[in-house]
C-alpha cells in the first residue's frame, strides 16, 4: 500500500465526502495530502483525524486558489498530484433556472476546475514534474437530464476541458484525467433528494430509493468505491493513461 510513497497531493472539497475518502486512501498509500475546502474548520478537523493538513479554498476566487497552492507547496515542497473535486449540485426546469443559480455552478464545477488545474500546472510544469491531476465528471456530464441541465452541462465541461488539458499537458509529461461516478450516497443526497422532491413532487427519500435501486450493480455507490480508480490515475500504473474519463458508477452508463 504504498503506491504514491513520497508523493504530494492537494485535493479540493475534501473536508466531506468523495473528497474525503480521497484523502483517506492516499495517506494509506504514502502520500502527503492537503485538504483544500472552504470550510477550513472541518477541514482541519479532517486532517487532524486521518493525518492530513488543511488550507482554506475557494474555488471561486484565483487568490484563494493561488494561496492554496502556495501553501501546499511550502508544506510538502511541490505538488505532484491534484484532483480537482469541489463542486455543487442544483436543479430545476429549463423555465425556472435562475442566472444567479447557473453562475455559481459554473463558477465552481467549471471555472474553479481549469484555474486549479491551470495553477497546479504551471507549478509543475516549473519544477519539470510529471504530475497527475484527475477531475471529479460525472454520469451527468454524459447525458442531458430534464430537471438538471445546469449540473449536466458544468459536468460535460469538464470531461470537455479534461480532454482538452490532457492533450496539451501530457507533452510536459503531465497526465490529465478525470472520473466519472455514478449516484454516490451521502450527505450531499438530501439536498439532491430535495430538489426532486420539489420538481416530481415526490415524498422525501423516494427518489434516492429509486435512483440506488435502478443502478444495474444493484445499489448507489459510496465514496469508497471510488478510491481504487482515484489511486490508479495518480500511480505509475497510469503513466500511459490520458485524456480520459473513466466510468465508476456500477454500470449505469457504458462509453
Amino acid at each position: 500500500m504504498t503506491r504514491l510513497s513520497g508523493k504530494s497531493a492537494l485535493i479540493t472539497g475534501a473536508a466531506r465526502g468523495i473528497g474525503l475518502a480521497f484523502a483517506k486512501a492516499y495517506i494509506a498509500e504514502g502520500a502527503n495530502v492537503m485538504i483544500g475546502d472552504i470550510d477550513l474548520p472541518r477541514a482541519q478537523a479532517a486532517a487532524v483525524d486521518i493525518g492530513a493538513h488543511a488550507v482554506k479554498m475557494d474555488v471561486i476566487d484565483r487568490d484563494s486558489i493561488a494561496a492554496a497552492v502556495s501553501a501546499t507547496i511550502a508544506e510538502f515542497g511541490q505538488i505532484d498530484i491534484l484532483i480537482n473535486n469541489a463542486a455543487v449540485f442544483t436543479a430545476a426546469p429549463i423555465t425556472e433556472i435562475e442566472v444567479a443559480d447557473y453562475q455559481r455552478v459554473f463558477d465552481i464545477n467549471v471555472a474553479g476546475t481549469l484555474f486549479t488545474l491551470q495553477a497546479v500546472a504551471r507549478h509543475m510544469i516549473a519544477r519539470r514534474i510529471k504530475g497527475r491531476i484527475i477531475n471529479m465528471a460525472s454520469q451527468a456530464g454524459r447525458r442531458g437530464e430534464p430537471l438538471v441541465a445546469v449540473y449536466c452541462a458544468s459536468k460535460a465541461a469538464v470531461i470537455s476541458l479534461t480532454q482538452s488539458a490532457g492533450l496539451n499537458l501530457i507533452a510536459h509529461g503531465i497526465n490529465v484525467n478525470a472520473i466519472s461516478p455514478g449516484v454516490v450516497d451521502g450527505e450531499h443526497w438530501d439536498g439532491v433528494d430535495a430538489f426532486f422532491a420539489k420538481y416530481e413532487s415526490k415524498p422525501p427519500g423516494q427518489k434516492k430509493a429509486e435512483v440506488g435501486a435502478a443502478v444495474p450493480y444493484g445499489r448507489m455507490g459510496k465514496a469508497e468505491d471510488l478510491t481504487g480508480m482515484a489511486v490508479f490515475l495518480a500511480s505509475d500504473d497510469a503513466d500511459y493513461v490520458v485524456a480520459q474519463t473513466y466510468n465508476v458508477d456500477g454500470g449505469q452508463w457504458m462509453s
